[in-house]
């Protein structure tokens, strides 16, 4: 492509004679450099643009023209055989008796140059987007790396399925919709009578809702550390209003659902504080599995907020489901309170979490983090 400023090179090949001498005078009304050979070796690199008379170029030449620069193909009669053999090369554009529409000419040639420059600039602007696109690739790969570790380091926070603390067993399934997750649970031992758990669902997906999981993991472990300074009973409640606190502080803009809950195992029951759960847990004994009672502004969105305490009695053999809500769109009800009725018909025909599990309809994409936690006993060594 010609740099800004600079005149247009154009060739004109062409057998001497007055013809040629009138062709050349036609083409320089044009603010073009004009060269004039009488066959294509005879013109300059330079050149961006032919015009070619049938009458001096070979049929190697056409062909060798139809491979290189954008060539106008002119003749004196539209019977004339050599003019066959330029277009069966390929050379499409053509003008018959040039002197005669010597204007029509000098528009050939400005319309094939815009063409020409039209197309250069598409192929550079192809070559651009390929490199774009390339890396592109390369980063959307180390970001998919470092997703997948960031998901493996999740999954090491997480308790080990089937752990028992006094009696009270934990199995939990975890499924991140793609690599990090917005769902977390955890179920520590406080000391020989308590122990301590939740479930959470931070809003969203992704890299910023997963480290939200990790600030869970942290305050969780931070708080217990002070266990034997704090009621029990108050600790749920309390450890949602820090965790409140500490989320509108990072200024991150995420919030969380989340079910906080102490296990006396001594007295067989469950003191707990929530954050707007959905679905709430059931509790499930006696013959009987109902959703347990209770409400709580959500973690991370509102200032100065009290959670209530809340408490009931468990059964000697018991077993408390957690659910985050990506479950529910996995349920074929169309309705909020025909999947919640759902769930609670179908924990009751469940033995664990993986029997819940298999009765989904779970997709190649899930459409939600999911997980899942039940905690059973107080009969587990």
């Amino acid at each position: 492509m010609t740099p800004s400023g600079a005149r247009t090179t154009i060739g004109l090949i062409d057998l001497p004679g007055p013809a040629r001498d009138a062709l050349a005078a036609g083409i320089g009304e044009l603010d073009v450099t004009l060269h004039v050979g009488n066959s294509p070796a005879a013109l300059p690199n330079e050149c961006e643009l032919i015009v070619a008379h049938v009458r001096a170029v070979s049929h190697e030449g056409w062909e060798h023209l139809s491979r290189g620069l954008p060539t106008i193909v002119i003749s004196e009669s539209r019977r004339d055989g050599d003019l066959h053999k330029a277009i069966d090369a390929g050379l499409i554009d053509y003008l018959v008796d040039p002197l005669e529409h010597i204007d029509i000419l000098r528009r050939l040639i400005v319309r094939a140059l815009e063409l020409e420059q039209l197309s250069q600039a598409h192929a550079q602007s192809h070559a651009q987007l390929a490199s774009l696109n390339d890396r592109l690739e390369r980063h959307l790969e180390m970001l998919r790396d470092d997703q997948r570790a960031g998901g493996h380091v999740q999954r090491k926070l997480l308790p080990p399925s089937g752990i028992t603390h006094l009696g009270v067993r934990c199995d939990h399934w975890f499924a991140p919709s793609l690599y990090l997750s917005g769902d977390f649970l955890d179920f520590q031992r406080c000391d020989d009578r308590f122990s301590f758990f939740y479930f959470a669902d931070v809003a969203g997906h992704g890299a910023s809702s997963a480290f939200v999981t990790v600030l869970l993991k942290y305050l969780c472990n931070r708080w217990l550390s002070q266990w034997r300074t704090l009621l029990p009973e108050a600790f749920p409640s309390r450890w949602l209003g820090e965790l409140n606190r500490e989320l509108l502080e990072t200024g991150i803009g995420k919030h969380a659902t989340v079910f906080a809950g102490v296990l006396d195992h001594e007295r067989h029951f469950l003191h707990y504080a929530l954050g707007a759960q959905l679905p709430m847990p059931i509790l499930q004994g006696d013959g009987q599995a109902t959703y347990l009672g209770g409400k709580g502004p959500p973690v991370g969105l509102f200032p100065d907020v009290e959670y209530p305490i809340y408490g009931c009695p468990l059964p000697a053999a018991f077993r408390l489901w957690f659910c985050s809500d990506g479950v529910l769109e996995c349920l074929p009800q169309t309705s909020l309170e025909a999947r919640l009725t759902e769930l609670e018909h179908r924990v009751t025909r469940c033995s664990g979490v993986e029997d819940l599990r298999d009765g989904l309809a779970l997709g190649d994409q899930l459409p939600d983090d999911l997980s899942m936690m039940t905690l059973s006993g107080f009969d587990h060594e």
